[in-house]
């Protein structure tokens, strides 16, 4: 399989921390609107995550959004870790620890990258 070009790892990068940056009433409304549980925030990090490894490989992100971003990615996993599902419930989005430590991260590496962590949030197309 074909590596996807940089462009590409980088907007699905920017697309899964700007998710992740958002308001949690922004996150709810974006669930709700696509009909998607909560943790497609943190599945799609994770498959941005993985293929922005490469990107790192490349020299194209510093030591420091490197650390930030592996730090998050230690945080939403670590929320599945005992196997609780409150982290996973829409109401976490606003109360949670883990969500809130991984909103503040996925603002520093938008505004160290972009220079602003508000983005548009990404449209999906959701296959059933």
């Amino acid at each position: 399989m074909e590596t996807p070009d940089p462009s590409f790892r980088r907007r699905l990068l920017i697309e899964s921390l700007t998710m992740l940056a958002a308001d949690a009433q922004a996150q709810v409304a974006w669930l709700n609107k696509y009909g998607v549980m909560t943790d497609e925030i943190a599945l799609d990090f994770d498959h941005a995550f993985r293929m922005a490894e490469a990107l790192v490989a490349e020299g194209q992100l510093t030591g420091e959004v490197t650390a930030d971003l592996r730090e998050i990615d230690v945080i939403l996993s670590g929320m599945s870790d005992d196997g609780n599902a409150e982290p996973w419930t829409r109401d976490a989005l606003s109360t949670d620890d883990g969500w809130a430590q991984a909103r503040r991260l996925a603002r520093r590496v938008l505004v160290a990258g972009l220079g602003e962590w508000q983005q548009p949030l990404p449209k999906i197309t959701v296959v059933r």
